[in-house]
């Protein structure tokens, strides 16, 4: 119906802006052009900008959370304290739930001054300005480090799913180097739906747990270690060539991307 309704006026090349708007706006729209309160040109005028909004330094996607259900994630590595507070406040100005990767304590004392209600989680390097609140599923998502130098990318991890609406069991410092520490934590573990295993050094941990359990492990190689660990790329390819089945790799340091995938798994009907 609705893409009849651009190709009848001429306008097809617009109907992927019209997919990406959610059901509220399109039929608000729609009566506002049957009751004559806009003309087909104005609507075509408001279609054109859903999409996104150009600031020069970054095009903000608006409608992810409408086509992907989380929000768009903004890395704040190499962007400037007043770039990040320029993204927030529109993000902010939209109602999204806004959330701030890799950014330090002087980008986020600067974004606290202009947005006041904006939230730090120092080890995770998040900045949260809370939006809408979501009911979390019942079941968890667990997130295990092999040491406590891997807790950086755990908590960026775990608070990652904390925000996007699940409830996380955090298992740390359960190396295979005491295996024991693992075991005992096992029937808590095997009660989560997915299973987040974070380790440098060697990267065992993850084919460990693979084999323990029955439910998704998603691993993380970290760049803790000594020389031969080259970075993470030892765990990284210990991780890729793990014989536990069930057991899917992100990136080396990876917290993110980590904490996003378990979510979706976890929010799965």
């Amino acid at each position: 119906m609705y893409l009849w309704i651009l190709k009848d006026t001429g306008q097809a090349v617009l109907t992927n802006n019209l997919i990406s708007m959610n059901r509220n706006e399109i039929e608000t729209l729609l009566k506002e052009i049957k009751n004559g309160e806009k003309s087909v040109e104005e609507a075509l005028e408001v279609l054109q900008n859903f999409p996104y909004t150009d600031l020069g330094f970054a095009k903000i996607d608006h409608h992810r959370e409408m086509r992907t259900g989380y929000p768009e994630i903004v890395y704040c590595a190499g962007k400037t304290a007043e770039q990040v507070t320029g993204i927030f406040k529109l993000m902010l100005g939209r109602k999204n739930n806004v959330i701030g990767t890799r950014a330090d304590q002087h980008m986020f004392d600067l974004v606290k001054k202009v947005i006041p209600e904006a939230v730090y989680y120092p080890v995770a390097r998040i900045i949260n300005i809370p939006g809408k609140k979501t009911e979390p599923p019942d079941t968890r998502i667990a997130v295990i480090t092999a040491g406590t130098s891997d807790m950086p990318v755990a908590e960026e991890a775990a608070v990652t799913a904390e925000l996007l609406g699940n409830n996380v069991l955090r298992i740390y410092d359960a190396g295979v180097a005491g295996i024991h520490r693992l075991v005992d934590k096992l029937p808590e573990i095997k009660k989560c739906r997915v299973i987040i295993v974070i380790a440098g050094m060697e990267g065992a941990l993850a084919s460990v747990v693979g084999g323990l359990v029955d439910k998704p492990v998603i691993a993380v190689p970290t760049s803790v270690g000594y020389g031969a660990n080259f970075g993470g790329i030892s765990a990284l390819l210990a991780m890729l060539t793990s014989c536990s089945s069930g057991v899917t790799v992100v990136n080396i340091d990876n917290g993110f991307g980590a904490g996003f995938s378990a979510s979706m798994i976890n929010q799965m009907k």
